[in-house]
């Protein structure tokens, strides 16, 4: 049975003048990081932040496809918002530290590791390790464990077609990343915050479910530095802590891997991470969040099971104790 994603009406769509040139965006096949573009495959780097992806020339590579959180009259926090208020303790515990400090992360040239139980190994480049993909715009809500949530257009490609090309054996149950680690420029890694470098892990149905998606671009342009340049996860369902930014690894394991939060804190945070508002969070309530961009005192708005994606996920965790397994 072929996986459908619940689609957004056209009066719920931002306006296309703050949409940065969506259409022509999406007129063609866009070029993951920095890959080959076209079927020529002269190699390019991206543009800088701020500036549009470029996209291939081949029209017949074309996808028009927006992913939209089944919430009605949800439209996208803006450009500023987005790149302006950020969890990214590598740069600073602060929400406004990443856009800050996040300028001095070098992104190219950027490697990364594949390991573990997969026929596939080693390190790649990556203008070799992201083939060139028909990109999509997938518009997430994406909700953060501290309670506040944003709806974000996130331009990338499915998770499961990049972990597929590496061939993962029968032994892989999951799937582990790592965070790039350094210090130097990254200045968060400075102090014991945390254990670095910051590490997560799916399980691998989890990881090839249609709706984990690779990111490597932002409203239409390059995904900014704060926002997890060059190479972040998405897991729309999931607390944003399960977004893992910078990815330099990728290890196939049988045995579940650790993951940073976890690690620091098991009682607050679990392995999973579903958005469970039934589930309190230690120090706060889950039931309700507040969307970054309305007004300080505004009400605040029910969170939903699954950040609103029960319906496709759901099943993964059947007969599961979401209590337990949190």
């Amino acid at each position: 049975m072929r996986f459908r994603i619940p689609a957004i009406a056209p009066s719920e769509i931002t306006p296309s003048e703050t949409y940065f040139g969506r259409r022509a965006f999406l007129a063609g096949a866009l070029a993951a990081a920095g890959t080959a573009l076209g079927r020529a495959g002269a190699a390019v780097l991206p543009p800088r932040a701020g500036l549009p992806l470029a996209y291939s020339q081949d029209a017949a590579d074309s996808v028009d496809a927006l992913v939209h959180a089944p919430n009605q009259n949800e439209t996208p926090n803006t450009w500023d918002q987005i790149t302006h208020y950020n969890n990214y303790y590598e740069f600073g515990t602060g929400k406004t530290d990443p856009a800050a400090y996040a300028g001095q992360l070098q992104v190219r040239p950027w490697n990364i590791a594949v390991a573990g139980e997969a026929e596939v190994t080693g390190h790649f480049a990556l203008e070799d390790f992201v083939k060139p993909y028909a990109l999509e715009e997938r518009i997430y809500r994406f909700r953060c464990v501290e309670a506040w949530s944003m709806v974000i257009p996130w331009v990338g490609f499915p998770l499961a077609r990049l972990l597929q090309q590496f061939k993962p054996t029968s032994r892989a149950k999951y799937v582990a990343f790592d965070t790039l680690y350094r210090p130097g420029q990254m200045p968060g890694q400075r102090v014991p915050v945390l254990k670095w470098p910051y590490a997560e892990g799916l399980r691998i149905d989890e990881a090839m479910h249609p709706l984990a998606f690779m990111v490597v671009g932002l409203y239409g342009r390059v995904l900014p530095n704060q926002n997890g340049a060059p190479l972040r996860l998405i897991v729309p369902w999931k607390y944003g802590f399960k977004s893992i930014k910078a990815i330099v690894r990728i290890v196939f394991t049988e045995q579940q891997p650790p993951t940073t939060w976890s690690e620091a804190a098991p009682d607050e945070y679990g392995f999973y991470a579903n958005v469970n508002p039934s589930v309190p969070h230690p120090r706060w309530s889950q039931a309700t969040e507040r969307r970054i961009g309305n007004p300080f005192f505004h009400e605040r708005q029910d969170t939903l099971p699954f950040n609103g994606y029960a319906n496709e996920v759901a099943g993964l965790y059947a007969g599961m104790n979401l209590r337990r397994y949190f």
